[in-house]
């Protein structure tokens, strides 16, 4: 079997991404092999943040080998630079070990990422990082907005002004490199996308499983989870977190979920059942965006990541029987 493969399991979220990657691994380690588990879930990187998740539990991360998982304080969040270098990591550490990578996600940027690469794959530097957040403090966004129209008129153009973080990016990669932001964005964007068989990844051949169902039993599941992790203490989770800490701003705490019932404990929903609602609906229209990403790219085997087990197990074999 070719070490120079690697298994993708993408799709939406809620959709048994996680489940179906333990199930590959259970088959993989019956023919013979060594597979290891690789997150690029964006919010599996934080140590402190589990129910609302839905992050494996201690049982199955101790069970099956996982990286990129609790890898980070939700205090300093992971930037996109950071994942491909923790990502590329994994990906050279186990193919040297001898086993078999599946990447695991429903993060489209970051599966992006680690495929295609980035227009920001160059770290900004820590002094000029600090730099610019003392001067966006000093300043405001309008300073930043001002600069970005004399020196990158379409990150300008194409940014909200509310958009401070996207602002702030595009002005630290200026500040950083000396071009805009916008230019090597386009250089991403000419260099097919979406088409998954040209990639950064030196000739490894990428098996991308994408799992999808249909809108309404999708539904019924995104409910159900949503319940299961009330009923499992996302409250507590949130309220702990707040009260060693946290402010309820960073970055990982204003995601779907964690944003609502920061809401919920400050008395913003008339009614747990509307609380409850939201987070439904909002990761309803999460998974709504990551289709319309997915469908774009190519190539990928889609299946039903409950009816079609065993065929997603026996291709994968196949695939990596292939020579």
């Amino acid at each position: 079997m070719s070490s120079k493969k690697i298994i993708i399991i993408s799709g939406p979220t809620a959709s048994g991404k996680t489940s179906t990657s333990m199930n590959i691994y259970d088959h993989l380690l019956k023919v013979g092999l060594s597979p290891a588990i690789v997150n690029f879930d964006s919010l599996l990187f934080y140590k402190e943040l589990s129910i609302g998740t839905a992050k494996p539990s201690q049982k199955e991360l101790g069970e099956y080998e996982h990286h990129l998982v609790d890898v980070v304080s939700a205090k300093s969040p992971l930037n996109a630079s950071e994942f491909l270098e923790y990502a590329d990591k994994a990906l050279n550490d186990l193919i040297e070990q001898g086993k078999t990578p599946i990447f695991v996600g429903g993060s489209a940027f970051y599966v992006r990422a680690f495929v295609k690469g980035m227009y920001e794959a160059n770290p900004i530097p820590k002094e000029l990082r600090l730099s610019i957040d003392a001067e966006y403090k000093e300043k405001g966004i309008q300073f930043i907005r001002d600069f970005l129209k004399e020196n990158d008129l379409d990150s300008y153009n194409s940014l909200h002004e509310n958009d401070h973080y996207r602002n702030i990016r595009a002005y630290e990669y200026f500040k950083s490199t000396g071009m805009p932001i916008s230019l090597e964005k386009e250089k991403l964007e000419k260099n097919s996308p979406y088409d998954f068989s040209i990639n950064r990844l030196n000739g490894y051949e990428i098996i991308h499983i994408y799992l999808d169902l249909p809108k309404d039993e999708h539904w019924k599941i995104i409910q159900s989870r949503t319940q299961d992790m009330i009923k499992s203490g996302l409250v507590n989770e949130v309220k702990d977190l707040l009260q060693n800490g946290f402010t309820g701003k960073e970055k990982p705490l204003t995601s779907i979920g964690y944003k609502e019932t920061i809401q919920f404990i400050n008395g913003e929903f008339s009614s747990e059942d509307e609380y409850i609602d939201r987070i439904a609906i909002s990761t309803r229209q999460l998974a709504k965006s990551q289709r319309t990403f997915f469908k774009k790219v190519t190539p990928k085997e889609t299946f039903h990541p409950l009816i079609d087990k065993d065929n997603i197990v026996n291709l994968v074999i196949s695939k990596l029987k292939e020579d």
